[in-house]
């Protein structure tokens, strides 16, 4: 597996695990790990919050659609996108092109316990943030059924989470 060259590509609504089980996966295949995220909010020296206020959500998807341009030409590693990345089928395809796509999902209540106590969440900044998830994830899911793999990540813990893709990539 290590002789393995395609990217590890990981989709799904935020909450779900991608950063957690990407650390895991990453270390077990002693890959770079690619927070999506992190490195827009470190080029642009911006929260990802702080963006969406100040420039937009379209100026962010601009940035976005720069970086899955520029991580699909690399090889090895394991990237943790954010949970928008899917609005745009370009970059679901560039990523196909690179490397195997897994769509990590769960349940709104889930990803609700996951992220009620964060504050960098600029989606669910509002009054009622599970609706707001119902409301966000509900148009999102067939974009996140284009991946090559769903895995559900509900009630198993990160280990468990990374140990399934290790195992379906090893065998994709």
């Amino acid at each position: 597996m290590k002789n393995d060259t395609r990217n590890i590509i990981l989709f799904g609504f935020m909450g779900t695990g991608k950063s957690s089980a990407g650390r895991v996966i990453a270390d077990r295949l002693e890959r770079e790990l690619v927070e999506m995220d992190a490195i827009i909010e470190e080029r642009e020296g911006k929260t990802i919050n702080h963006i969406f206020v100040s420039e937009g959500e379209p100026y962010f998807r601009a940035l976005e659609r720069g970086l899955v341009e520029e991580l699909s030409a690399r090889n090895s590693l394991v990237v943790s996108t954010g949970g928008g990345v899917v609005l745009n089928p370009a970059n679901i395809e560039d990523f196909r092109r690179s490397g195997v796509l897994f769509s990590l999902m769960a349940k709104p209540e889930t990803v609700y316990e996951r992220t009620k106590r964060e504050t960098h969440r600029p989606l669910l900044a509002t009054a009622d943030p599970m609706k707001r998830i119902v409301e966000l994830m509900e148009p999102r899911r067939p974009l996140y059924d284009k991946a090559d793999h769903i895995i559900h990540t509900d009630n198993k813990s990160v280990e468990e989470v990374a140990e399934e893709i290790l195992k379906i990539f090893s065998k994709a």
